[in-house]
């Protein structure tokens, strides 16, 4: 009784073993054949001048959906995120753009209106002429889509020119006013001198005067004082 106690007890401890075992492998399995929420890899981003099919951004669509279930839009984003289409035109204007891109293994075309890295419209066709038709349509849509941003960068850089101007204008006017000071204390300097040089010029006069009648008196002295000397004498010849 006792060896088959201890024998069920083994057989026990050796079921739960591999219950345990088994329950590890299948969560390691599922773990590596399962990816985990947010892990599908970062979409690319859609910009001008490098605008390739890898380029488009794209929503969150789960691989495992099926295409019928799939708007144009989300097919269109698939194929990009799986390389397997073919960039043929592409149009920017400001943040909006269109584009055609074409997937050759079922013949078919895919027009794409979007704005700031995110589509908008997205068109599939068969007909490569409906195809182009709808590209030009989208491309003159975006032209006239970006008239208000064209227009607002316009006035943004005209205002930031006219603002960089009144600057210009200030630090010129300044210097201007900074010269004008200048002057005007050099002037006024200059108007002190020439009133204290006149000043002196009429005292100066005013003193030649007085040492001409000075000398005047001084010469018709000693004109008188030499008659006196030579009265009575023969004139010299």
């Amino acid at each position: 009784m006792k060896y088959s106690l201890v024998i069920r007890r083994a057989m026990l401890l050796a079921g739960v073993y591999a219950l345990w075992h088994t329950g590890v492998a299948v969560a390691q399995q599922d773990s590596v054949s399962a990816p985990l929420a947010g892990t599908r890899p970062a979409p690319g981003e859609l910009a001008p001048r490098e605008a390739g099919p890898q380029s488009v951004a794209e929503p969150e669509v789960s691989a495992n959906t099926p295409a019928a279930a799939r708007g144009d839009v989300a097919d269109l984003i698939q194929l990009i995120h799986d390389a397997n289409l073919s960039e043929l035109r592409t149009t920017y204007n400001g943040s909006y753009g269109a584009s055609l891109f074409f997937h050759p293994p079922r013949m078919t075309y895919y027009v794409a209106l979007f704005q700031n890295k995110h589509f908008w419209r997205v068109i599939r066709s068969d007909s490569a002429e409906r195809a182009e038709a709808i590209y030009a349509g989208f491309a003159q849509q975006t032209q006239q889509l970006a008239d208000a941003e064209i227009h607002r960068t316009r006035l943004q850089a005209q205002n930031a020119y006219l603002q960089g101007s009144i600057a210009i204008s200030q630090q010129q006017a300044q210097r201007l006013q900074t010269d004008l000071d200048v002057a005007r204390t050099q002037q006024a300097k200059v108007d002190d001198r020439q009133r204290q040089t006149r000043d002196e010029a009429l005292a100066l006069r005013a003193e030649r005067d007085n040492a001409q009648a000075q000398l005047r008196q001084l010469q018709s002295a000693i004109t008188r004082l030499q008659q006196q000397t030579e009265a009575g004498l023969p004139a010299s010849k």
